[in-house]
């Protein structure tokens, strides 16, 4: 089980929203090498592009900066084939699909089929993100009929592993919703990083005793960077 750290990127920057929305910054730092330095400890980063995420250029010399110097999962903004293959090229070890992986009405199979043809299957992720246990996508900000439950059994034969958000807690640094991550290890065998609001070790351990990795925000950045908070917290996980 691992503990992974996000850097999520915007504007050059490296950010934290609270449930994925532009004008709601928890954190804002201008150097994302410095930041990974912090995490060094961590086998693997996360890295998410948000710009590319909402349709503005991509930070592709960033995050080939990033993963030059350290294992990262990268995600935001993949809507092709080819976008993937570029994100490999830069050093990914693996590609996280977020939104190209659904459609309005559920799987977009064309296009997962298409990837997996061109990609190594141990290097493709799916982000299933979850509001009130449907599949969000663009932003979050179009919720789907589709249940997580219903979702990742679809998704598995295109997969290694799932990245699962729980948006509604996500960001704020109140707590997980422990219960969900249980549904979601009964709907599917394969690997689950765990996102979302996860806050304490007690957390952490929970997550691990499901089998789950677990990729912290707010919560990792409380305890590396606690010149930002006022003081470090005691309830945050160590590498």
């Amino acid at each position: 089980m691992m503990i992974i750290p996000c850097i999520d990127l915007m504007g050059r920057k490296v950010v934290q929203l609270v449930q994925g929305q532009e004008n709601s910054k928890v954190l804002e730092l201008p150097e994302p090498l410095a930041v990974l330095k912090r995490f060094a400890a961590f086998p693997q980063l996360q890295i998410i592009d948000l710009d590319a995420a909402m349709g503005r250029p991509a930070q592709t010399d960033i995050i080939q900066k990033l993963a030059a110097r350290k294992p990262c999962r990268v995600g935001g903004g993949i809507r092709s084939v080819e976008r993937a293959q570029e994100v490999i090229r830069q050093g990914a070890v693996k590609v996280i699909v977020g939104s190209s992986a659904f459609t309005g009405q559920g799987i977009n199979h064309p296009f997962l089929e298409k990837l997996a043809a061109a990609i190594p299957w141990q290097m493709l992720m799916i982000a299933v993100d979850c509001l009130d246990d449907h599949v969000a996508i663009h932003g979050w900000k179009e919720v789907l009929p589709l249940t997580s439950s219903e979702a990742l059994p679809q998704l598995e034969r295109y997969c290694s592993e799932f990245l699962c958000t729980c948006i509604d807690v996500e960001g704020k640094h109140q707590g997980t919703r422990l219960e969900w991550f249980r549904k979601l290890r009964e709907a599917t065998a394969l690997p689950i990083t765990a996102a979302g609001g996860i806050t304490t070790d007690e957390e952490i351990k929970v997550l691990e005793e499901m089998g789950m990795h677990a990729a912290l925000g707010v919560a990792i950045y409380r305890r590396f960077f606690p010149e930002l908070f006022g003081a470090a917290s005691t309830r945050l996980p160590r590498p």
